[in-house]
């Protein structure tokens, strides 16, 4: 694929196939946006690295087969459930009017901004999200999330 109709395309080459299979996880800096990109049973997926709710990096996040029937990544850091695909936040809970309760799965919507991986000659490129609308983990990929998880890794780095 040329270099300019790449561009073109608002594609952006991440690396060779076989190099990110192996690697499973890796972190690029894209348009100054921090991304993700996980090989997971045989599908990439790209993603905002650092999770919606406080800024944890999720590149050391499990990953976990089934919840609700979605593929997640585990925040390392609060436990957050976030589907690959879409960025759904998952949580467990119980309806309080149902007698039994029974716990059950619930969505929190879109907190974590994803991006498309496409494959060509086994070279791996990733499209960033052009949905407008504002997504949780928009916050920490600009001035002020930098700020906070600068702040959040020194506090970490006194207490441990």
């Amino acid at each position: 694929m040329e270099e300019n109709e790449q561009s073109a395309r608002g594609l952006h080459f991440v690396g060779k196939k076989d190099e990110l299979i192996e690697a499973k996880r890796s972190f690029r800096s894209i348009e100054d946006r921090d991304i993700l990109i996980i090989y997971h049973q045989g599908v990439f997926y790209a993603m905002d690295s650092y999770c919606y709710h406080a800024g944890g990096m999720l590149n050391n996040g499990d990953i976990e087969q089934e919840i609700n029937g979605k593929l997640c990544i585990i925040c390392p850091k609060h436990k957050y459930k976030l589907t690959l695909a879409k960025g759904e936040c998952l949580y467990k809970g119980n309806n309080p009017k149902e007698k039994p309760p029974v716990p059950r799965w619930y969505s929190k919507g879109v907190k974590q901004r994803t991006h498309t991986v496409t494959e060509n000659n086994g070279e791996i490129y990733v499209k960033l999200s052009d949905n407008p609308n504002w997504i949780e983990s928009d916050y920490y990929q600009g001035e002020k999330g930098k700020i906070e998880r600068a702040k959040a890794e020194a506090s970490e780095k006194e207490t441990s």
